[in-house]
Parts: C-alpha cells; structure tokens; sequence
C-alpha cells in the first residue's frame, strides 16, 4: 500500500493497527463481544503510565476447556502514522495473549485485573528497554505470576497463540505471542539449561493443548 492509498483508506484519526487485531478475532469469535475489556483513561502516547491501550478478554470454549482469553492492543502501531507504513514490523512486531482457566467463583470483572496488570507490566519492561519477544522465550516472574497467591506457577513461556497466526497490517507484520505459565520447578530447570522451552511446552500441550494457564496446576512436567 502507498501513502496515497494509505490516506484515502484511513482517516488521521483511525486506527488501522487496531482494526486489524480486530479482524484476525473475527474468524475465532465472530460477533461475540469480549466479556470485558480494559482500557487505559490516558494513552501511552499522551503520557499515561501504562503502556498498552487496551486489553479484551472473551470467553472461550476452545479445546473443550472454558477459559478467558486474553489479547492486548498495544506492543504494535494502532493508530493512523504515515511514518509506519510498508514497516517489515508494527512497532515491536508482536501483541501479547494469555488463557487462563477462572477458579470458582470468579467474575471476569474484578479477578482478571491482576492478569491486566501482568500484561502491562510486561509491556513496560519492553517499552523501557526495548528488548522484544518471540516463540519460546521465557521469563521468570520472581514469586507468584499472580501476587499474594499460593499457586505454584513461577514463570512465564512465550509462543506462539495456536488460534492466531500472524497478520500483516498496514505498518508491518505482528504476531500474537502468547504467555504459557509454568511452575517453579520448571522454570528454574530452563534456567539452569537442564531442559528447555520447547520440551517444556511438547509436554505441556499433551494434556492441555491450547495451553491454558491453570493457577491450581500442582504437578510439573519435569
């Protein structure tokens, strides 16, 4: 697309990036609407603290196991920008997504927020350093993914969403990492190069092949 096309197609004040995040969920969740969705009261550009703009979360019953899913606006170029168009890559290339099975008696509403604030805390380690992420990278989260919580799950793998291939847009390609929890144990064992990623997420996905991050999981795969 030339510029010419490019601002006869958008108006200065659209969001081609976000409109096509929004096309690539049309195929998984048609006219569902997300169950909620977090946005930020002042953008990133305009000085707000929080780096992504927006995160929906819809209700999903893929793989037969009911979970949130989870999928961010903001890790690529949203908004109408000259300057981005024909890139290789949107911004830093990818956007984050996270499943993750609701204990009993949650409402998305108030136990998915310290899922957000994972998300966006990930997002200002990136947009600090500008370091980025791909398939198979992993982190440690230094104590519980979730604060204040008993569950086991230490660490974070990233891959690629087995429901979102990578899209092409206006200002680059971007690709849907999505965050696999794992356990202490597993993590530490990354770590210390006694197994690696990939082998943890073959092993993961024989029972869970979505990948669902369930908080209760008590066994590892190592």
């Amino acid at each position: 697309m030339d510029i010419q096309a490019y601002k006869e197609k958008y108006q200065e004040e659209g969001a081609p990036g976000w409109d096509a995040i929004d096309a690539a969920l049309l195929p998984i969740y048609g006219e569902q609407q997300p169950l909620t969705h977090w946005g930020t009261i002042l953008k990133h550009m305009l000085g707000g603290e929080d780096p992504i703009d927006g995160i929906s979360v819809y209700a999903s019953e893929a793989g037969g196991s009911p979970h949130w899913h989870f999928i961010t606006y903001g890790f690529s170029s949203l908004y109408y920008d000259e300057e981005s168009l024909g890139k290789d890559f949107s911004k830093f290339g990818f956007e984050l997504t996270f499943r993750l099975k609701p204990r009993n008696g949650w409402e998305v509403e108030t136990d998915s927020k310290w899922a957000v604030s994972l998300l966006q805390n990930i997002a200002k380690y990136v947009f600090s350093s500008g370091n980025w992420f791909e398939p198979f990278h992993w982190m440690p989260a230094n104590g519980p993914i979730k604060l204040n919580d008993d569950t086991l799950i230490h660490g974070l793998i990233f891959i690629v969403d087995p429901q979102l291939p990578e899209i092409m847009t206006p200002h680059g390609r971007v690709q849907f990492l999505q965050l696999v929890g794992v356990t202490e144990k597993e993590i530490n064992m990354i770590r210390d190069k006694q197994i690696d990623a990939a082998t943890i997420i073959d092993r993961l996905k024989q029972n869970n092949p979505l990948l669902i991050c369930d908080l209760d999981r008590q066994i590892s795969v190592v």
